[in-house]
């Protein structure tokens, strides 16, 4: 029995045409003819509603494979100005090669006869696509020529604004112009009005008090709607762009003072906080943990090991152990003896206090 290559497996076996009735090559046709379904299914549902999109060089070259044909083809139609989504795959779905390949792959493959139908197209559904497809076309073609007109519109919009305000500033310089050539002196139209404004005997420059009045005296500003509020002195300011200290790094003016007008303390405070954060990782602990409930606060001195051991820094268990007992031994022995000499002095100075008495 001669070499067969399965296409939808990809794989070449040597038992023949059995390899098409086995469990693994009908259960990858069955996922090779949902994916190529769920495709078609897309594509049939622009049948009686086309869409018509403008062109898009990123989207509308894709590419469809066709597992009856063995072929690669075009998913949309376009001119590279309008795009028919699906227009390629229903194209290509509707003819006879198309037809002919699809009943030799559904035989081949020994496929379920009931989804065959599903990647045809027939005669009907094209004629009744086309028509379709040429109304969604007009349709199309007529909201690009409204678009068009809009953004024209929107030019000569822009473009007469742009012209009006040259148009007024050229008739400002006209007029600065001739109110120089009427006074017939070279001397600025600033220099002219701050001499009228500027009291007699002040030792203000010529032109400040000129120049205080025109930042307060409102103007009307290059464009349709516009005043002139003043101008904004922001030479002894800065901003981050200028280097200069941002607002929330500046010194507070209140901070130190005292009184009505020291602020308040926002938030809690650090000792307030890091204990707040050592109490949420202690939740995060089991609570019936060993050492849950130790109080922490309270005081212990150097006997605070139990009385059957002791720490156990090296060797055996039973050693410290030993050793503990041994410890514990010799201080009851010096216990005893300590309150053996307290007894016997105790028990001396009665006998001596009955001697005196006797003598006496």
């Amino acid at each position: 029995m001669g070499a067969y290559y399965c296409a939808i497996c990809r794989q070449t076996t040597f038992i023949g045409k059995k390899h098409i009735f086995g469990k693994n090559h009908q259960s990858t046709l069955r996922v090779v003819l949902l994916k190529f379904l769920e495709k078609v299914k897309e594509a049939r549902r622009t049948l009686k509603k086309p869409q018509v999109e403008k062109f898009d060089s990123t989207e509308h070259k894709k590419t469809f494979w066709c597992y009856c044909c063995g072929l690669e083809i075009d998913k949309n139609v376009t001119d590279d100005n309008m795009t028919v989504l699906y227009g390629g795959l229903l194209e290509h779905m509707a003819t006879p090669e198309h037809r002919k390949n699809t009943h030799k792959f559904w035989w081949e493959n020994k496929a379920d006869p009931k989804l065959r139908d599903k990647v045809i197209v027939t005669e009907e559904e094209t004629e009744r696509f086309k028509v379709e497809v040429a109304k969604a076309l007009e349709s199309f073609v007529e909201q690009e020529d409204v678009f068009i007109k809009q953004q024209a519109d929107f030019i000569r919009t822009q473009e007469k604004h742009r012209q009006e305000v040259l148009q007024s500033l050229l008739e400002r310089e006209a007029d600065s112009e001739l109110f120089k050539g009427a006074n017939g002196t070279d001397m600025s139209a600033e220099e002219t009005v701050s001499s009228q404004f500027t009291p007699q005997g002040s030792d203000q420059p010529a032109g400040r008090s000129f120049v205080k009045l025109m930042s307060k005296a409102p103007r009307s500003a290059a464009g349709q709607g516009l005043t002139f509020i003043g101008y904004q002195d922001s030479s002894n300011r800065g901003n981050v762009h200028t280097g200069a200290v941002p607002p929330w790094l500046q010194e507070d003016p209140l901070e130190g003072t005292s009184g009505p007008a020291a602020r308040p303390e926002i938030g809690p405070s650090l000792q307030d906080f890091l204990k707040q954060k050592e109490q949420e990782k202690l939740k995060k602990l089991p609570p019936n943990r060993v050492g849950a409930n130790f109080d922490h606060s309270s005081q212990t001195d150097a006997n605070w090991l139990p009385s059957f051991g002791r720490v156990w820094n090296s060797g055996r268990r039973w050693q410290s152990r030993h050793q503990f007992r041994q410890e514990e031994g010799q201080k009851s022995k010096r216990k005893r003896k300590r309150e053996h000499s307290t007894d016997g002095s105790e028990r001396a100075k009665p006998t001596e206090q009955t001697t005196h008495s006797d003598n006496a």
